[in-house]
């Protein structure tokens, strides 16, 4: 798995960090999703599914 974001349409409401706190994180100045682990182990697949799959404006993306 490979995670894209796409930082534009992020509205920094943070489900993403809620849901899988060792992959993503909120930059400190704007906000808006940090990806930690671009290509996370399979143990955390689950997670970012989903904080995908909560994400309000749809940022957060995998490509399996």
């Amino acid at each position: 798995m490979r995670i894209d974001v796409d930082r534009d349409r992020c509205c920094g409401a943070g489900m993403c960090v809620l849901e899988a706190p060792a992959v993503f994180d909120q930059d400190e100045e704007d906000g808006l999703v940090v990806v930690l682990l671009a290509e996370p182990p399979s143990a955390l697949h689950d997670v970012v599914r989903e904080a995908a799959k909560h994400c309000p404006s749809g940022a957060v993306k995998f490509v399996e």
